[in-house]
């Protein structure tokens, strides 16, 4: 995120001796992603973070594809994934490319006999259902429903849930995930015509600083293998910390729509970026209001982009049959638009109170298996006028 934040205890000058009550030396750690061109951050450690002591096992968590060349709209049952206990168990990959993986969790219990760390890709975790609190080696992030967590490659984290009930949709993204360009001036703050601003994101406030050592397991995630890695001392050891790189919060109610006289494209919407996709909220909002417009979407073709949709929540006007927790993916190469009779019962609406995040991407995604058990197999014969 491109606004600077401070945490705990940290020395006035970096890479300068910091040291503890005892004498003794803190360790410091550069924190930073797009060698050493992006974002980062300065960490100091009760202890050196390069203690392993042991790795256990190696394996695969690579998703099954049971449709890598796909040109069928689909509609995936989301809230036909079965919850599991593990959270990382949880996670199913339903659809994927090069760039990002597009993931539905279920996960019953809280993440608390191993610590989790993935090295390849930023995790944008939205909160469909449940609670609870992001634990981070950089600090703890309360979350509830609406939230989107942006938690960056290489941060160590668990998550402690309220309940069993919980339902999380997760985009891993390959590319690093920022806001958008457009809403940000040259200096990197967000601008008068951002549909949000830096009060309305979350950082993290409460700092976790462990000084333990013993075995603690981390579960590293590498070119979609799992690493069980054994480390000396407790991953939260952290006294303090400042810089650009450290997870956040935001909610998509804090989400403030653009809206227009006759009906605005999707990029209004638009939240999140990367250089290979995008990610969008469709919050409630008041319809167009041109005296004869027609407040659903018209027909469109996605030439360059596949298009997935995640339903939270509402009514989504241009749709029929449409529940919470469904996913549409229209792909690449053919058009879409309202459904049979959408767009006449649009007209004379006045305001939406439909939920729904959306992303696009610019290379066409796969369909994996347990993205295929999802599919109801008619979605793309749902335009068919009777």
């Amino acid at each position: 995120m491109p606004f600077y934040h401070k945490l705990g205890k940290i020395p006035p000058k970096r890479h300068t001796q910091f040291r503890k009550p005892d004498g003794s030396l803190y360790s410091e750690q550069l924190f930073g992603t797009v060698g050493f061109d992006g974002m980062y951050s300065n960490i100091y450690h009760e202890h050196r973070p390069t203690q392993v002591k042991e790795i256990k096992k190696q394996y695969s968590v690579a998703p099954k594809i049971a449709k890598s060349n796909n040109l069928h709209s689909l509609r995936l049952k989301g809230f036909d994934v079965k919850p599991e206990k593990d959270y990382l168990d949880s996670r199913k990959t339903v659809l994927t490319n090069s760039d990002c993986s597009i993931i539905l969790a279920a996960p019953q219990k809280s993440l608390k006999d191993y610590f989790y760390k993935n090295t390849d890709a930023d995790e944008l975790i939205f909160i469909h259902k449940g609670g609870g609190k992001l634990r981070t080696f950089l600090g703890n992030l309360d979350f509830k429903y609406g939230d989107y967590l942006l938690v960056p490659r290489g941060i160590i984290y668990q998550i402690d849930f309220d309940t069993e009930d919980n339902r999380l949709f997760i985009v891993e993204s390959h590319r690093p995930i920022y806001t958008p360009k457009r809403y940000r001036n040259w200096f990197g703050q967000l601008l008068e015509h951002s549909p949000y601003c830096e009060r309305d994101i979350r950082k993290p406030q409460e700092l976790e600083t462990h000084d333990e050592k013993g075995e603690f397991l981390v579960k590293v995630k590498k070119r979609d293998e799992i690493f069980e890695m054994v480390y000396a001392t407790h991953p939260f050891d952290v006294v303090g910390y400042d810089g650009y790189n450290f997870p956040y919060a935001f909610s998509i109610h804090d989400f403030e729509p653009i809206t227009g006289r006759i009906h605005q494209p999707p990029p209004v919407h638009q939240t999140f970026e990367t250089d290979a996709m995008v990610v969008c909220s469709f919050v409630p909002r008041l319809y167009d209001y041109h005296p004869d417009s027609i407040p659903a979407p018209y027909n469109h073709s996605n030439i360059d982009s596949d298009e997935v949709l995640y339903y939270v929540d509402g009514d989504f006007m241009s749709r029929n049959d449409i529940e919470a927790g469904q996913i549409t993916l229209h792909p690449a190469g053919i058009p879409h638009g309202p459904h049979p009779g959408a767009a006449e019962r649009s007209i004379g609406k006045t305001e939406t109170e439909e939920l729904a995040v959306m992303v696009d991407t610019f290379k066409p995604l796969q369909v994996t298996e347990d993205g295929l058990k999802l599919s109801d197999g008619t979605y793309y014969q749902s335009w068919l006028e009777e």
